[in-house]
């Protein structure tokens, strides 16, 4: 549910925090004071497209962030998780955030992390259903009826199944109708590996050979160059006359006869002691080296030989020599996909078959379960529809077979026709129904599914246009019952609908020669009475008006 709402410096408003609690919120105010600004403000951080001219005047941004609770919107916690945005600490939090600046640029952030339009659109679709005349009215959107549809049928696991049957099926009838038109070119491809493995197997490529026999073939090479060069640094080392050895030698001996060591002189005869050792070592490796050292032209021309039937073999494939191992394993890979010919295609051909009928079944299932609760879901909302002033109206839920082209939700189109006047063949909401139709529409629909539905937050915008006196005790009466149930924020003009809200917020504009702003505050107790009155009455306020205001409370 939606816990807080900051705004800052958007349209008339120039700072405002508000804590937002379950149940009923209703939201009241004079016409033109900005009511719907609050709901205007959520929008944005719901993915609205962003309008510079919303800033407030002598602004350069407008800042709004809206928290939320997932502790009961386990979809949007999962979202969160694969999108890698949760909140680490506290997972059950979620927070959006919206910066738009004077020129039209805007920022998004979900829980302090920058995050395209896009991500903000489908995490929102999950937090809040706003009915009103605008983008988010997901009644207006087929997936939003068999969504409700489904859930109220109580099989939405069952339609997860569904999809997931569906997919299994088509990715199996997309490979066999490849193998099926491409089976002579898949004939050959399967030749082609098997030459190629084979030659690849001929080759016999151990795992680092290829860099051993590098190393050899570097050394071979210039085995004289080396063995010159050893030659010369052992006589360096050991000459008896100018060795290195004989030096070290020398020089010790002079320390040895000095009769007094300072301990720069001690550290020194310690390194040239430590040097002597050292170059006597250095020089029995250098002669055990040289020692063994061959030169092998016969072991030069095999290993260049091995070299260049790898080289060649890495060429041939347009790969580097080292990535011939992988290669193989693909290639062997590849080839044991193909194995089987006929025989494979025939067991595909089953698999198919059996795929598909495993889909239908669950399918038909689906179909009958959205049949029986598409009944129910009619008779309930038409009689909310009467209850509301449409007596006309008429809901139907339209399940179209799909014909030859089942899909992936089901073997039927899903959706919501409505006919408002008499003889009226029933249509899309899109086509028929007026903004204020709609959104007694949208309220019928959502009390009778508010149980299963999966929208935590609902929004309702002006439901109450065009109706008043017993049917807007109506309209207050099921807003309130769905608020028993979750949260639900509505903007409404009517008494008898503001007198249901567990929480009341009242928006005041005030004027200057030079400006305007609106506020908002929450009345309770006797504020509650006022403005109750003055919806009532006008803007004169009597004693019957308050009268009549406590008695609609008490009611």
């Amino acid at each position: 549910m939606l816990t807080h709402l900051s705004i800052q410096n958007f349209t008339l408003v120039d700072h405002l925090d508000l804590d937002l609690k379950p149940g009923m919120t209703v939201i009241t105010g004079e016409t033109g004071a900005g009511k719907s600004i609050l709901l205007d403000a959520l929008g944005q951080t719901l993915g609205d497209r962003a309008d510079g001219q919303r800033v407030r005047t002598g602004a350069k941004r407008a800042d709004i962030h809206a928290s939320f609770d997932l502790s009961a919107i386990t979809r949007a916690k999962r979202w969160l998780e694969e999108q890698d945005l949760e909140q680490e600490e506290h997972p059950e939090e979620c927070l959006l955030r919206r910066v738009i600046t004077s020129e039209g640029r805007s920022k998004a952030y979900i829980n302090g992390r920058p995050v395209t339009l896009q991500q903000l659109r489908s995490l929102g679709e999950m937090l809040i259903d706003i009915h009103s005349q605008h983008e988010h009215q997901s009644l207006l959107h087929r997936e939003t009826h068999r969504r409700l549809l489904d859930e109220l049928a109580g099989q939405s696991a069952l339609a997860k199944d569904v999809r997931e049957r569906f997919r299994h099926w088509q990715a199996l009838r997309e490979d066999l109708a490849y193998r099926s038109a491409n089976a002579e070119e898949l004939s050959a491809r399967f030749q082609l590996l098997s030459y190629q493995v084979q030659e690849l197997d001929q080759l016999g490529l151990d795992e680092g050979e290829l860099d051993d026999l590098e190393s050899e073939q570097r050394t071979l090479a210039h085995a004289e160059d080396i063995l010159q060069a050893s030659q010369q640094l052992s006589t360096l080392c050991g000459d008896e006359e100018q060795g290195l050895s004989v030096g070290l030698h020398r020089a010790l001996n002079l320390f040895h006869n000095l009769p007094e060591k300072s301990a720069a002189l001690q550290e020194a005869e310690q390194l040239l002691t430590s040097a002597q050792i050292q170059v006597d070592e250095a020089q029995r490796e250098i002669d055990r080296h040289i020692d063994n050292f061959t030169l092998d032209p016969e072991r030069l021309q095999t290993v260049e030989e091995r070299l260049s039937a790898i080289y060649d073999i890495a060429r041939k494939h347009r790969v580097g020599p080292e990535q011939l191992s992988e290669l193989e394993q693909n290639l062997r890979t590849e080839l044991e996909q193909l194995e089987g010919g006929d025989a494979h295609l025939e067991a595909l051909t089953q698999e198919v078959a059996k795929a598909e009928k495993q889909y239908r079944e669950q399918a038909q299932k689906l179909s009958e379960s959205r049949r029986k609760a598409g009944v129910k879901l009619a008779t309930e909302v038409n009689a909310q529809l009467h209850a509301l002033a449409m007596e006309n109206a008429r809901l139907e839920v339209s399940l179209t077979p799909l014909k030859d082209k089942p899909g992936a939700h089901g073997l039927e189109e899903v959706e919501f026709l409505i006919s408002t006047n008499p003889g009226q063949t029933p249509r899309s909401l899109s086509k028929v129904a007026s903004g204020g139709e709609l959104s007694r529409i949208s309220l019928a629909i959502q009390v009778i599914t508010a149980q299963t539905s999966a929208s935590p937050t609902l929004v309702f915008d002006e439901v109450d246009v065009g109706i008043g006196g017993a049917t807007g005790d109506v309209v207050g009466r099921l807003l309130r019952q769905l608020g028993d149930r979750g949260q639900v924020i509505c903007v409404t003009h009517l008494a008898q609908v503001a007198s249901k809200g567990h929480q009341h917020l009242q928006v005041n504009k005030t004027a200057s020669a030079s400006s305007a702003q609106s506020t908002l505050i929450e009345l309770t107790g006797e504020a509650k009475v006022e403005e109750i009155a003055r919806m009532l009455g006008g803007m004169t306020i009597t004693d019957q008006s308050l009268a009549h205001a406590r008695e609609i409370l008490e009611k």
